[in-house]
């Protein structure tokens, strides 16, 4: 009994005892571990702790840590980030496929919300808004003549499903401002801007993205063009960033046979992933190009490194961007979250698409589309050293490159006398879509009249816009230069009238317009009239002697 008590009596000190000491050892063991290069995360702990209680200003440790965690994850790779809550939300949205909004496309002129075009079946066309409307007023606050930003316009019109907005609206010719209610909706983010017939037979698919709908899209738009007569594909990748994986190997899946593999990844701690084609595509038999640039990344490589390893197809364009890395996303419970690189994805043949990077020079790494500008590598050949890049054989045994990106098998650059400094000059300033849009207003009720965007296009030819719209640039400060407005004449007479048509028919009408002009898009049509869109021995030479330019 007596030992019982004493027991009692020394338990609590003979507990604090050995708390001290776990402390001890357990701080002992977290210094060698960070001397010897192993975890330091007792380290980060005690660092945010002494800041926590010792700073000499009061301190808001959440919002500290929210500015502190993107510099430290970023600082791991190029792709590796941390999101907020906010960030999240909008890439949730842009890739899952839809949002809750009013439904325009807009741009900003003059520090005027122009509405560009107006989303079928959503709140705006419901209300009456029109393209080429001025959005003057949200909600009784005015927002012309606000310097406001797109991501500013973007969170004055979007909201909730069913709550409403106010919006005055400015229409020539009425000087007076029109008050229209609309009522929010959830509006589609479409991942295909466009799927029509160039020819009787070669059909044309634009993917803008790889987002969670993108292949049921894809879907509809083969389906749609076989239904009218495809039998030859061009699928344009240009300015495609990527997205998630699954929609890039589920594209690839409709043109390979079975056992094709597409793409495979593998990290330290990712074990090996394999994916192939299943042999249920529906269009293994189709001819098929695939226009690429060097804004062309991640998910668009994957299915364009399918492509050509398997010999399936021919990629024209550009040097794609080169982003061969995988990340895997945890999100928090406030809603951020972290993508971390986990694995590098490698194509059929075994290359590793993913450029060099150093760590903590991600600008330099963003901006090296911009660097490949200036040292000319779009307006020739690409003039990456391939002698430095390690070669793989595709199944056909075609030489490509592994470590900067895909590389064409038909390069075709940008042209340099038609993207002239008068070109560059007129179209940095925004004045041909501002011309288009004051032509529309000028021109509603006849241009409305049309049945179809073809119609609309046939009577645009023959109408003096170019002349037009010189002038209008010439009275915005943008002189007149005969020889080079003459160079640039059918590629900005296409841009032109594809924006003023897009004001009424959408990108349905806009692409078909604006891609008359377009080198890469003619090139892949004269192959696959000819016969030459397969790795055939006659393009196979092209391709030879394109490697033989890179090499020396």
């Amino acid at each position: 009994m007596n030992t019982e008590k004493r027991l009692r009596a020394w338990l609590p000190l003979l507990i604090a005892i050995g708390i001290v000491i776990g402390i001890f050892i357990g701080n002992t063991y977290s210094i060698f571990n960070f001397s010897s290069g192993k975890t330091g995360s007792n380290k980060f702990n005690s660092v945010l702790r002494y800041i926590d209680e010792s700073y000499v200003d009061s301190l808001d440790m959440s919002a500290f840590l929210e500015d502190a965690i993107p510099s430290l994850v970023e600082g791991l790779d190029p792709h590796s980030r941390y999101f907020t809550s906010e960030q999240m939300l909008r890439l949730t949205e842009d890739l899952e496929g839809h949002f809750s909004g009013i439904g325009v496309e807009f741009f900003v002129q003059k520090d005027t919300i122009v509405v560009m075009g107006i989303i079928n079946g959503g709140p705006s066309e419901a209300a009456g808004i029109m393209a080429g409307d001025r959005i003057v007023t949200v909600n009784d606050s005015l927002v012309a003549g606000k310097a406001i930003t797109n991501a500013g316009v973007v969170e004055n019109l979007r909201g909730e499903s069913g709550s409403k907005v106010k919006l005055g609206i400015y229409r020539k010719p009425n000087p007076d401002l029109i008050e229209i209610i609309v009522t929010r909706g959830d509006i589609p983010v479409n991942s295909i801007e466009a799927a029509y017939m160039i020819t009787e037979e070669i059909g044309l698919i634009k993917v803008v993205k790889f987002g969670g709908n993108t292949f049921n899209d894809f879907i509809s738009a083969i389906s749609k063009l076989k239904n009218q007569g495809c039998k030859s594909f061009i699928i344009d990748l240009r300015g495609n960033e990527g997205g998630y994986l699954e929609a890039a190997t589920s594209m690839t899946n409709e043109f390979l046979p079975k056992g094709d593999l597409i793409v495979y990844a593998e990290g330290r701690s990712f074990p090996r992933t394999d994916s192939y084609a299943t042999g249920t595509g529906t269009c293994k038999e189709n001819d098929l190009v695939v226009l690429i640039d060097e804004l062309s990344a991640s998910s668009s490589e994957i299915f364009a490194g399918a492509v050509q390893d398997n010999d399936r197809g021919l990629i024209i364009g550009r040097r794609s961007f080169g982003k061969g890395l995988v990340q895997s996303q945890r999100v928090y419970e406030d809603g951020s979250a972290m993508r971390l690189t986990v694995a590098r994805y490698y194509t059929a043949s075994g290359r590793s698409i993913q450029r060099n990077y150093e760590k903590g020079k991600n600008d330099e790494y963003e901006m090296d589309a911009v660097y490949r500008y200036m040292q000319g590598d779009y307006a020739d050949t690409d003039t990456i050293d391939s002698k430095h890049m390690k070669p793989y054989e595709t199944m056909g045994g075609r030489t490509v490159y592994g470590g900067s990106g895909i590389m064409p098998d038909i390069f075709i650059p940008r042209d340099s006398v038609v993207l002239n400094s008068y070109y560059n000059s007129i179209m940095s300033k925004g004045y041909v879509q501002e011309y288009a849009a004051y032509y529309t207003d000028m021109n509603r009720d006849r241009l409305d009249d049309f049945e179809s965007w073809i119609e609309l296009n046939e009577y645009l030819k023959k109408q003096p816009i170019l002349l037009n719209l010189v002038s209008y640039a010439d009275s915005k400060g943008i002189r007149r230069r005969p020889y080079l407005i003459n160079e640039s004449r059918d590629l900005l007479e296409s841009i032109l009238r594809g924006f003023i048509v897009r004001h009424f028919w959408g990108y349905d009408g806009y692409y078909p317009v604006y891609f008359e002009s377009d080198n890469l898009v003619n090139k892949a049509v004269e192959l696959l009239e000819t016969g030459k869109a397969s790795p055939s021995a006659v393009v196979n030479e092209e391709y030879k002697e394109s490697v033989r330019e890179r090499t020396g």
